[in-house]
């Protein structure tokens, strides 16, 4: 999951009207000549960061090049911008068209999007846009009309041209993903159910269909000698700083089901794909270490915890507290137990335990029922107050929250990670499943990834699984170079 997760601010402040906090906009009805109106947005903000929006609409005559200005009044700075070449000299931030965006026609818009830094005090928008020199005032300025000369030509395309695509499976033997966008690259880790710990990565999202598993670790006796499940990467803060933890689970001998537990690498840096040198068993200090399966990572309130699910008659969901990345300071606690008829399908199970924060509040998504049916699915914790390790502390959705979808040929979704878009405008949901309702529970199961929405009510909304094949747009902000 993410280390940490925008808190959402829409700040508008509107121009020649008294406004409450949301979009500043400069708007007028004439037309030709020049002139522009600008809307600029916080769709986005957290602690030393934020996202914004100005959608510039041109009121004058047709441009084919254009420039926006503004400036920033409390030390704000970007960093990275899209839809435009974005660039910050002092205060003064500009906006240069892309080859594909350069014209501009009377009427026509531009979204230009941003990221940037704040002071985490007051983040005022900005009030003195200027397309190509001229104020944005929501009026226009005449000027006198050029000289006829030819016959007209078409103008360039005033949008965006459409996404690119890719197509699930991301990969075609691929159960229980975990993937991360960092640094410019996809890294995409799966159950290998041998003894050995591998990665692929891609420029592109799409591209990890193709990528090549790079060897990260082999593993050997007495720490997981075999049956490697349930991978997940976390760049964490440790002793020697900010390390990649890859927390696993595998048995004590090749094969052994019975004794599959969980353990954890560290990386030697900051790349995701290592070196990596094995770390510690994640060994609760009291409980019974064996069969506990499906290391997940909770952050919250400066606090980190493992989750994961063990077996006492039934797979109920646990968490326990750490003291750092690899080490436990406190026994295991019961989060969630199966109950629910939706839960039970083959097998009483709450399992895949993954974390998603988003505005303040935090989720749990978990896997229910056995992995073997087609009737495997996401529930849903919701974190309301409290001692994270009370399971009153948490309030259980009543009913599923991503399921299978006969319609599209998608069958036991589950065992899901999140990620954020490259440019951290979108959320998406990484996933396996199986194409047919007599699919099992190994090596069959493919990753697929889709980008989910979110409720008024701040509750995520994952939608129906798309089908093998769709054509889906890739993640905001991804390029190929």
């Amino acid at each position: 999951m993410r280390l940490t997760q925008p808190r959402s601010v829409l700040a508008t402040v509107a121009v020649c009207a008294v406004g409450a906090v949301g979009a500043i906009t400069v708007v007028s009805s004439a037309a030709a000549a020049a002139g522009c109106a600008v809307t600029y947005r916080i769709g986005s903000q957290w602690s030393g960061g934020f996202t914004g929006t100005a959608d510039l609409t041109n009121l004058g005559d047709p441009l084919n090049g254009w420039s926006l200005t503004w400036s920033f009044a409390a030390g704000q700075q970007v960093s990275q911008g899209w839809n435009a070449i974005v660039s910050q000299s002092g205060t003064q931030v500009t906006a240069r068209n892309q080859t594909w965006n350069a014209g501009l026609g009377t009427g026509a818009g531009v979204s230009i999007g941003f990221n940037a830094s704040w002071n985490n005090s007051t983040n005022p928008a900005p009030v003195n846009f200027a397309l190509n020199g001229v104020a944005c005032t929501g009026t226009t300025t005449p000027t006198t009309a050029p000289p006829t000369t030819g016959t007209p030509t078409t103008a360039p395309p005033t949008t965006a041209p459409p996404r690119a695509t890719f197509t699930n499976p991301l990969k075609v033997r691929g159960p229980d993903p975990w993937l991360t966008y960092y640094e410019g690259y996809y890294y995409l880790a799966t159950t290998t159910w041998n003894n050995t710990v591998t990665m692929r990565r891609s420029r592109t999202l799409g591209g990890l269909s193709t990528a090549p598993d790079t060897l990260l670790f082999t593993l050997a006796r007495p720490n997981g000698a075999g049956t490697m499940w349930a991978p997940e990467f976390h760049l964490l803060d440790g002793p020697s700083g900010r390390r990649w933890y890859f927390y696993y689970t595998a048995g004590r001998e090749p094969f052994n089901l019975g004794s599959q537990r969980i353990h954890v690498l560290e990386s030697a840096g900051l790349d995701p794909m290592g070196p990596y040198t094995f770390k510690a068993d994640m060994l609760d200090p009291t409980a019974d270490n064996t069969w506990e399966l499906d290391p997940g990572i909770l952050q919250l309130n400066g606090n980190l915890y493992l989750l994961g699910t063990f077996y006492n008659g039934s797979q109920p969901m646990f968490i326990r507290p750490l003291s750092n990345p690899w080490t436990a300071s406190g026994t295991r606690r019961i989060l969630s137990t199966p109950t629910l008829s939706w839960e039970t399908v083959g097998g009483a199970v709450n399992e895949g335990a993954e974390v998603l924060h988003r505005n303040g509040r935090t989720f749990i998504v978990y896997s229910a029922s056995h992995c073997s049916t087609p009737d495997y699915k996401l529930g849903m914790l919701t974190y309301n107050g409290g001692d994270p390790l009370n399971s009153s502390s948490w309030v259980k959705s009543p009913q599923p929250v991503f399921q299978r979808s006969n319609a599209n040929g998608v069958y036991g979704p589950g065992h899901n990670g999140f990620f954020k878009s490259p440019d951290g405008t979108e959320d998406w949901i990484v996933y396996h499943a199986n194409s047919s309702a007599s699919g099992g529970c190994d090596m069959n199961r493919s990753t697929r990834a889709q980008k989910f929405t979110w409720n008024a009510d701040g509750t995520p909304n994952f939608g129906t699984p798309a089908p093998l094949g769709a054509q889906l747009a890739v993640p905001s902000g991804e390029t190929t170079g």
